[in-house]
Order: structure tokens, then sequence, then C-alpha cells
């Protein structure tokens, strides 16, 4: 019977009970560190290449996988005639979602490919949103209708402490990097349709406590509620733990999510910073 499948990638945070309870299809990323090529969550965990980007002599580099890759996946599962939601980071970090497009070309069979415009678990909170719809025996269209109810009620915000991965990676010039790393420069963002947009820098540690602050008076505002939250860290487990408790008093019987966060964000903030998503009721 005819149904719809539900693809995404290795930056979406899930878990592997939620991956397997939905038989989601993940498609890994790659990372190159000091020439040595790894594939995220198959070949290198969150943890272990935290351990190796500190020791590397380089930035590690990220990257799309390659067409053949995604056309591995998506053509068993339309054999039957079912349809296939592919659901990607934003491409502002990622080339990904176009390299899924093209790949969605060649296969024959229905694929649909969609940017999330997120990253992170607030990806996998879309993600589990289609495969829940998806499960129920939903339409295609039902379920592309799902996605888009949901990713306008979750969101994305970013905190780092350290910028020279920006620096490395050009995404800052060397003089702000400068700059910043002299006078204790935090970074406070939010993720806006695929967007990192900084919203706040400010001197050391009470700029990130007040910048989630506001995240959390956010949510606390919320005329509906919280559905979920993921707290995903670059290192810092202490932190992150310590905030996910906070949580916890502040939103009883919210489902939190505490993990390490994707190589591919970890390369771009560096170490010690914190990814918060959220979804809305």
């Amino acid at each position: 019977m005819a149904q719809v499948k539900i693809v995404t990638d290795s930056t979406a945070m899930l878990l592997p009970d939620e991956i397997k309870k939905f038989d989601i299809k993940i498609i890994p990323l790659t990372i190159t560190i000091d020439d040595v090529t790894y594939q995220d969550g198959i070949t290198i965990s969150p943890v272990e290449f935290m351990d190796k980007m500190a020791a590397s002599k380089n930035l590690p580099q990220t990257s799309q996988p390659a067409l053949g890759v995604f056309t591995e996946i998506y053509e068993p599962l339309v054999a039957d005639g079912s349809s296939v939601i592919s659901i990607h980071l934003t491409k502002g970090l990622s080339g990904s979602v176009d390299a899924a497009r093209q790949a969605a070309m060649m296969v024959d069979g229905d694929v649909t490919v969609i940017d999330s415009d997120l990253i992170d678990r607030s990806l996998g909170m879309v993600v589990l949103a289609a495969a829940e719809k998806a499960a129920t025996g939903a339409t295609r269209d039902e379920v592309l209708a799902e996605i888009n109810a949901v990713k306008a009620k979750t969101e994305q915000y970013v905190l780092m402490s350290k910028l020279d991965n920006l620096v490395a990676g050009g995404r800052l010039s060397k003089t702000a990097g400068l700059l910043a790393g002299m006078l204790n420069i935090r970074i406070g963002a939010h993720v806006v349709k695929g967007n990192i947009n900084v919203e706040t820098k400010g001197r050391g540690v009470k700029s990130t406590k007040a910048y989630l602050r506001k995240i959390i008076e956010i949510l606390q505002a919320a005329p509906n509620g919280v559905r979920a939250i993921g707290i995903s860290t670059a290192g810092i487990p202490d932190k992150r733990e310590a905030l996910g408790e906070q949580l916890r008093k502040l939103f009883p019987g919210v489902e939190i999510i505490l993990q390490q966060t994707t190589p591919v964000v970890a390369t771009h903030t560096g170490d010690d910073a914190i990814g918060f998503s959220y979804r809305l009721n």
C-alpha cells in the first residue's frame, strides 16, 4: 500500500528510539578533520568530534552527501509507489537540501524535498511531526501541511561564547574576532528563515544568562504552552545538565531533550556553545 515515508539528515539530532519507531531514514553529512573524512553519526559521534576538533591542526570541514547517497535511499522507498518527503537543515549552513533536490529529479518516483530553515533538534521536531502524521496514514499533502504548521511554531536559538571558529571559517573578520576575544564578547542569535541573525552581543557570562532569560520568557508567555524543548551544546555537558534541570522546574511535563550537538553545528560555533530549540503547542 502506498504511504508517505520520511527522510532527513544527521543534523536532526533524533534519538535512536525515535528513528526506529517511525522508520525514519537518516542521510549522514560528512566531516573532514586534518584530511580524514568521517560520516556524521556513523564513523564519528558528536562527543568524539569535539575531542578531535580540539586536537586538529585546522578547522574541520563539513560537506553535503554525494547525490548517490540520496538516490540510494530514495529509490527503494519509492519502489512500492510510496511518496517520500525529505526534510533537511537550512541551506544557510549546508548545500544538502540542494543536493537532495538534484537527487530527487534522478529518481523515478514521488520525492518532495523540504528546506526546514532549521538545524539540530528544531529540525528534528519538524521531522518527528511529519513522521507522526505519516504514521496515521495521512496523504503527502496532509503531511506537508503538518510540516508547515509545525515549522511556524518551532524556533532555534544559538548562544556562542568563543568566536574562533567563525573567524577560521570566514564568517567573522580576524579583527572583529580578536576584539571579541579580548573583550570576552558572547553572541546570542536567532535562526530566522534559515538565516542566523545575531540579536545580542555582550561581555561575559551575564550576557549569555540574559539572552537565555529572554528565550525562557518567550516560552512562559506562550498562550498555548510549550510542546517540546531541545538543548544541544558543543561540549560543556555540566552546563547543559544544569540548564536542563532549570527548564524542568520551569516547564514540568514538557519533553526536554539534552544532547551534544551535531559536528556540523559545532564546527561553526566552536566549543562552549548552546543550541536552544523549542516547539510550541
